[in-house]
């Protein structure tokens, strides 16, 4: 089992990670008659997607020797109506400004995102935008 779910009432669940005891909690967004104080099971499912490209990326970086601490994401979820659903997730990439890669490395790192397991259990019909924006060397 890797996780339990208790629903707390009031739009608002509290999931514990059975393997660490880590607790998130879930609010009902404000635009589904929720508080929108915490992520919703929706923002969590984009939010995942963003975390499971940079585990990945991660991964290689370590096998290449190269630090991406600091690559921050940014995360659009875009809900569609009737049924009430994730039309699309749209994340941005962008890195410290100390990290410069060639373009391999960023064909390397940009493949590795594009296959996390997350992104291949994404419904198709989802629209994912992933844009990197790298820091390239000016040529001199």
């Amino acid at each position: 089992m890797t996780s339990t779910v208790i629903y707390e009432g009031d739009l608002r669940t509290v999931a514990t990670h059975l393997q660490s005891g880590f607790q998130i909690e879930t609010d009902a967004p404000t635009d589904n008659q929720g508080k929108g104080e915490r992520f919703s099971p929706t923002d969590l499912v984009a939010t995942a997607l963003a975390s499971c490209m940079a585990t990945i990326m991660g991964t290689k970086a370590r096998d290449m020797n190269v630090d991406l601490k600091g690559m921050k994401m940014e995360v659009q979820k875009i809900m569609k109506p009737d049924p009430r659903r994730i039309a699309g997730i749209h994340i941005t990439f962008s890195f410290p400004e100390t990290l410069v890669l060639d373009e391999k490395q960023r064909i390397i790192f940009e493949r590795a995102a594009n296959t996390c397991p997350v992104a291949y259990s994404i419904h198709p019909d989802i629209d994912m935008k992933v844009v990197f924006q790298w820091n390239v060397a000016e040529e001199v």
